[in-house]
């Protein structure tokens, strides 16, 4: 049964997040504009082999944003609040997108908590002048009131052109849970995206698994330097996926599951 938990520390007034089931720890962290709510579809499937925790990364969902500047090293050190409170001394971490950069820079603080770490279309490099131009548009898009028409145009673009011909419910709900998220909260996480660095290196000093998903149609980087980064590191699994771009736990989630479950359970077993 999923339980869900607050916390709160100094400089998060409120952490939210779920958990469910039970055994060794694995940690799904949502990527932008979601909430822990996007996993969904592969929680119920992956608790029967772990203790699953599922946060809102603060800013979204349940979680209220930091009362400092907004970092990924800063929401790194919320997930290792939750860590803390559930008394846990390693996890996997899974991280989607953003969080994905959270994943990494959590790896880069605390590597003795680490025992496997999983990139779901995400990447380890720094954004390019390209994509900074386009947060910084974004922001100012938000700035000026324009937050519905910015994830009407961004939302569907996650999603490959099969799965959106067939599903255009569920394309309408997320952008409708993208909508939800304050502009607040928008603003924050692209500037801490915007400042990340390059964590190449944590990738390659890991000391642990890496695992890699990766969409046949990604767009958050070319498959040639997602394949590179995935090189770097000693113990590394890539899986690519057909009629997928970015959300594969909604337009393939038995087999993020099957991958989610293989991959951790090897991190626990060597």
């Amino acid at each position: 049964m999923m339980t869900s938990v607050q916390i709160s520390t100094d400089n998060f007034p409120k952490i939210a997040y779920q958990k469910i089931g039970s055994g060794n720890a694995l940690v799904l962290l949502h990527g932008f504009p979601e909430r822990g709510s996007l996993w969904n579809r592969v929680t119920d499937a992956l608790s029967k082999h772990f203790l699953v925790i599922i946060p809102d990364i603060p800013g979204s969902g349940a979680s209220a944003l930091p009362t400092t500047t907004v970092t990924l090293p800063i929401l790194a050190s919320s997930i290792k609040a939750i860590i803390d409170n559930e008394k846990i001394t390693e996890v996997v971490l899974a991280g989607h997108s953003m969080g994905g950069y959270i994943a990494l820079a959590f790896a880069e603080q605390y590597p003795e908590l680490i025992k496997g770490l999983s990139l779901v279309h995400s990447t380890a490099t720094a954004d390019d002048e390209e994509r900074l131009i386009k947060r910084k548009r974004t922001i100012e898009i938000i700035q000026k009131g324009g937050k519905n028409a910015f994830m009407r145009e961004l939302i569907p673009g996650f999603y490959s052109p099969k799965f959106k011909d067939n599903n255009q419910s569920v394309i309408a709900t997320q952008i409708e849970r993208g909508i939800e998220l304050a502009g607040e909260s928008i603003i924050a996480f692209y500037s801490a995206m915007m400042q990340r660095e390059d964590r190449r290196n944590v990738v390659q000093q890991l000391a642990t698994p890496f695992q890699m998903i990766i969409g046949k149609e990604e767009t958050i980087a070319p498959m040639k330097v997602l394949l590179e980064q995935a090189a770097l590191a000693n113990i590394s699994f890539v899986h690519r996926y057909d009629d997928c771009v970015h959300m594969s736990m909604i337009e393939q989630p038995k087999l993020l599951t099957y991958d989610l479950i293989n991959f951790t359970e090897y991190c626990y077993k060597r």
